[in-house]
């Protein structure tokens, strides 16, 4: 399909689906600005649900993030979380987890201290804030409750028993079962997306909970994989709570999976609700940044669009969502070929010891930007007034590593859209904190 091309005009055009993207269009339409999102794919469903701010930080178990991240401004000021004013990053972080909890995915709310909460492969993490759906997972842990932890024939990616075995030497009270899940009994995979979508169905939640009860031999707690719906999680959460007579909380399954499904999909059915223009599964063919304006060019399945934009930001993540493409050659930003701050050659993206404590440097490739969160030239000027870049795209962090991903996705996706609203102009908002 082709002829002229339909267009939009907006003051704000973010171009990515992910976690960063997506937060920023949460920010900017909370500023009143006018806001089109873009991205052809997106990481969320690969995300486990957990906020992590900073977790590790030069190998050590981070209990203090906040605390951490004066650390971090001395020991790696290039990092994106080194370059945003601490009281900016706890402001972004009481507004996403406010505003996700407004549509309907209960969150924690960020304290002072990061949580423990257990993970599928039988270990603790530290995390900021996570789905209330899984904060009783955190003080079960730390009370060491008697706990039973339930997973499911032909469910992959999740095992109660490798759950069991690495943490019941320090959880005594501990211990697993294997049961059939209510109307997938046919011994097929199963899916925990389906299986969540299941649970939304009164019936099955009491069927469930039968087979449950009649397991329990006195704990007082229950652990599923991540499948308490993928809409209004927190009511199906108390729903089979009720019926179990028992706490109960969630793990997340490995990726991709149900919590991330959640947010996806509630980013896309709640922002246009708000104004959002929302171009999904779409990919940016050509973007145009003029003295005027920025044009984004697209094609979707009603045939060639334009948006038209007063800033850009740009929250197409690394290697998985293609925000960067690696080859023989080198690291590249494919959109506007922007220069990526990387090693020297491939021979030194690695280091010799896989497991090396210091991390890989191909792991802090990226996009270089200043304090205003514009991507900048190798001399150091700005590439374009109007573009701005957020997520883990930017340079100079460890995101696996330092337990920051989500940190970093939301304080710079926030401190990116006030910077963007700063240059808009007047009449855009500019109450919150500045990010530097």
């Amino acid at each position: 399909m082709s002829g002229e091309p339909r267009r939009h005009r907006v003051q704000l055009a973010v171009i990515g689906s992910g976690l960063a993207g997506c937060a920023a269009a949460l920010f900017a339409l909370e500023r009143g600005l006018t806001t089109a999102q873009v991205g052809h794919s997106g990481a969320l469903a690969y995300t486990s649900g957990h906020l992590d701010l900073l977790g590790v930080l030069d190998g050590r178990v981070v209990d203090d993030p906040w605390s951490a991240l004066g650390e971090l401004q001395r020991r790696q000021p290039g990092h994106p979380l080194a370059r945003i004013a601490p009281e900016t990053v706890r402001h972004a972080f009481h507004r996403f987890t406010a505003a996700l909890s407004s549509l309907g995915i209960g969150y924690t709310t960020p304290g002072d201290r990061n949580l423990r909460a257990p993970t599928p492969a039988g270990t603790v993490k530290p995390t900021l804030s996570l789905p209330c759906t899984m904060a009783a997972g955190v003080t079960a842990a730390r009370e060491r409750s008697a706990t039973l932890v339930v997973d499911f024939a032909g469910l992959e990616g999740f095992s109660a028993r490798q759950l069991v075995a690495n943490l019941g030497p320090r959880w005594p009270g501990l211990r697993c079962t294997r049961l059939d899940f209510p109307g997938m009994e046919d011994g097929g995979v199963l899916y925990p997306e389906a299986m969540a979508r299941a649970l939304e169905v009164p019936a099955t939640r009491e069927r469930l909970a039968g087979r449950i009860r009649a397991v329990l031999e006195g704990a007082s707690c229950v652990g599923l994989p991540a499948i308490l719906g993928i809409h209004r999680p927190d009511r199906v959460h108390r729903a089979l709570q009720r019926a179990l007579g028992a706490t109960l909380f969630e793990v997340p399954t490995m990726p991709p999976g149900v919590a991330g499904i959640r947010l996806q999909e509630a980013f896309e059915q709640a922002l246009p609700a708000r104004g959002l223009t929302l171009v999904s599964r779409q990919k940016v063919t050509r973007l145009q940044l003029g003295k005027e304006e920025a044009t984004l060019q697209l094609h979707d399945s009603y045939g060639p669009l334009e948006i038209h934009a007063g800033a850009v930001l740009l929250a197409t993540g690394r290697f998985l969502s293609g925000g960067l493409v690696a080859d023989r050659d080198g690291i590249r930003e494919p959109l506007l070929d922007l220069p990526v701050q990387q090693p020297p050659g491939r021979d030194a993206w690695h280091r010799d010891d896989y497991l090396a404590p210091e991390g890989h440097p191909v792991n802090g490739a990226g996009i270089r930007c200043d304090r205003w969160l514009r991507p900048l030239n190798p001399d150091g000027r700005v590439v374009h007034p109007r573009l701005f870049a957020a997520g883990i795209l930017l340079a100079g962090q460890d995101w696996v590593r330092q337990r920051c991903g989500a940190g970093v996705a939301i304080a710079t996706a926030f401190a990116a859209v006030q910077a963007a609203a700063r240059h808009l102009g007047p009449g855009d908002g500019d109450s919150t904190p500045n990010p530097g």
